[in-house]
């Protein structure tokens, strides 16, 4: 099982990635341990999804990062934080 999740801080930044541990995930973005976003702490998981396969968490990922996903988000996840 694999989750694509979104992170948003409390400056209303948001990061999205992928992984197969949620929990872990978190607490390496949270304690500074991840490149991208070390210096953007803390986070909170605003929105996650599961998928079956890594391929599929990645393609959705990706999905994700692109306009129609980064307009989808906004409609859904980011207009009721």
């Amino acid at each position: 099982m694999y989750y694509v999740y979104i992170l948003q801080n409390i400056k209303k930044q948001t990061y999205i990635g992928h992984t197969q541990n949620l929990e872990e995930r978190l607490r390496r973005h949270n304690s500074g341990r991840e490149r991208y976003t070390k210096n953007k702490c803390p986070f909170e998981i605003i929105y996650k999804e599961v998928h079956d396969t890594r391929g599929e968490a990645m393609m959705r990922e990706k999905e994700l990062k692109q306009g129609q996903g980064r307009q989808w988000i906004k409609d859904n996840i980011l207009k009721n934080k």
